[in-house]
This record gives structure tokens, sequence and C-alpha cells, in this order.
């Protein structure tokens, strides 16, 4: 019993401790990254792009874009929106198309702290680091990891290297259709193809720069 309680205060010191420690330096090698890397070795190659780039030199506009088709509502809550699941669960009750409900926060703490397996255990701990992370974490910070660590396409993780490998440019230079193609791709990297892209991804693009326009620019200054 007390070893039980000895481990316990270890996991949770430790988990604190890196959640901390993660908010000050670039976050580059992830389970997540490692999970996919070999499961990607076959049909991929052993390849990983990763280019960090600080959330003041990416463009306004690809903020604009992930949070409008993303999380709506990520600079406002505390890493979870209730609605949005109260609405998943009863559209999966009626038997309708599943629709996911996970924040930027929740999403940034799966590709940080967890890997790709879907169960609930892993939603446990990916609710726990959300927590986590809204605490030790700047709203400003939360978007900055995420745009670093997001899968773009296989073997391809964060803006900065969509920005470099796909258009050749700065991520600040990325302009309203570029953010949109991005923010297009998010939910399927391994089927949509940023680097060819289909019809449903440009006429997708072309309804996300619309609510890049509704959403407008954000400013973290003035959030936590």
């Amino acid at each position: 019993m007390r070893l039980g309680i000895y481990f316990f205060i270890f996991l949770l010191t430790t988990s604190v401790f890196t959640v901390f420690f993660t908010r000050y330096i670039p976050v580059i090698v992830t389970p997540y990254k490692v999970y996919r890397m070999v499961g990607n070795l076959q049909d991929y190659g052993l390849g990983v792009k990763v280019e960090w780039s600080r959330v003041k030199n990416i463009s306004p506009v690809v903020v604009s874009a992930v949070i409008s088709t993303e999380d709506a509502k990520f600079v406002d809550h505390n890493g979870f929106d209730f609605d949005a699941i109260s609405k998943a669960r009863e559209e999966r009750k009626k038997g309708k198309r599943f629709r996911g409900a996970s924040t930027i926060s929740q999403q940034t703490a799966k590709n940080v702290f967890c890997t790709p397996h879907r169960n609930w255990f892993r939603k446990g701990i990916e609710a726990y680091f959300t927590v986590l992370i809204e605490t030790f974490w700047s709203k400003k910070r939360i978007m900055e990891v995420y745009l670093n660590v997001v899968e773009i396409r296989p073997g391809m993780y964060g803006v900065g290297s969509a920005a470099k490998f796909v258009y050749n440019k700065k991520t600040s230079e990325l302009n309203v259709y570029e953010a949109a193609m991005i923010a297009t791709v998010l939910p399927n990297p391994y089927v949509m193809n940023i680097m060819n892209p289909s019809s449903y991804m440009n006429r997708r693009a072309s309804d996300v720069r619309l609510l890049i326009n509704k959403t407008g620019s954000v400013d973290f200054d003035k959030k936590k």
C-alpha cells in the first residue's frame, strides 16, 4: 500500500514537473511522434520533418484558421468544451456520423504526452494533462505548441514544416489560402495530402477562408 502511494506521488510530481518544464522549451520529441515514426516505417520511411516556430513568428491567419475550424471557443474555455461534448454524444445516440469534440488544449495534451491509441485509459491521461497545461501554460503557449506538434502529413509536424517543405516560405509569410489548406488537412493528414490537394480539399479550404475572415485576429496578450 505504501509503495503504491509513493509510486502515485512520483507519477504526479513527474507529470507536473514535465508540464512546467515544457512551458519554456521547444517540444521536439514526443511519445506520439515516436509511435507514428515506428508505425510509418514500412509505408513512409523513417524521415521526420520538424521546424519549430515561435507563435509570434507564425502568420496570424494560421492561428485564426485552426481556431475557426478546430476550437472556436479556445480562448475562452478551460480546456474542455462541454457543449460540444454534449452535442457529440447526442448525435452519436441518434446514429449520426461521429463528430470529435476535442479542444485544441486536449489535442495538444494528446500530441505531446500521449500515443495515438484510442481507448478510455488514454482519454483519461489526455484529460489529466489537459488540466495541467491549462494550469501551467498560457493560451498563447498552448497554441504555440499545438501549431508545432500537429501532424500535417505523415512524418511532417508543425506549420513551420509545412511552410518550409510545402510552400517554401517562412511561417510569417503564409497567406490565407495556405493557412486554410493547413487547417483543412489537420483532421486527417493521412487521407488529405497537402502536397496534392483534391477538389474536396480546395472546396473545404474555400469555406475555411470565410471562417478566417469571420474569426479575425486573436490577441493572446489579453488572455491569461
